[in-house]
């Protein structure tokens, strides 16, 4: 795989390639409905709007964030390390993760992928 010029976060969500992030960098609110509709259905949520799925990618805290950002314990504790992701993390790959690849087994390997190139 590979991730040059790729915006992971720091789950190892490749923001660059996610619906939701396309939809908004290119200013398309049909696209950001369909994500949203969509997303109601794949992850079982009553009421996902465009504004839930609007996001400019999760590792600053300038932009857009999809409303899961301001949740996200992940998130919270890569702001609080400064590093780039959780693959540059000392403590990778911790609890928190390990409880996220469970739900996501392909981020595993972009944060396996990165880490193995550190």
């Amino acid at each position: 795989m590979d991730l040059t010029d790729k915006i992971v976060a720091y789950c190892g969500i490749v923001c660059s390639d996610c619906s939701a992030y396309m939809a908004t960098q290119s200013g398309d609110p049909s696209g950001l409905e369909r994500v949203a509709a969509q997303w109601q259905k794949e992850y079982n949520l009553a009421r996902v709007t465009i504004k839930d799925v609007t996001c400019d990618g999760c590792l600053d805290e300038e932009g857009r964030k999809g409303a899961h950002c301001f949740d996200c314990d992940i998130r919270a504790c890569g702001l609080a390390r400064g590093v780039v992701n959780c693959a540059h993390c000392p403590d990778y790959a911790c609890e928190k993760l390990e409880s996220f690849f469970s739900y996501a087994p392909g981020v595993r390997v972009v944060l396996d992928q990165i880490r193995a190139s550190l």
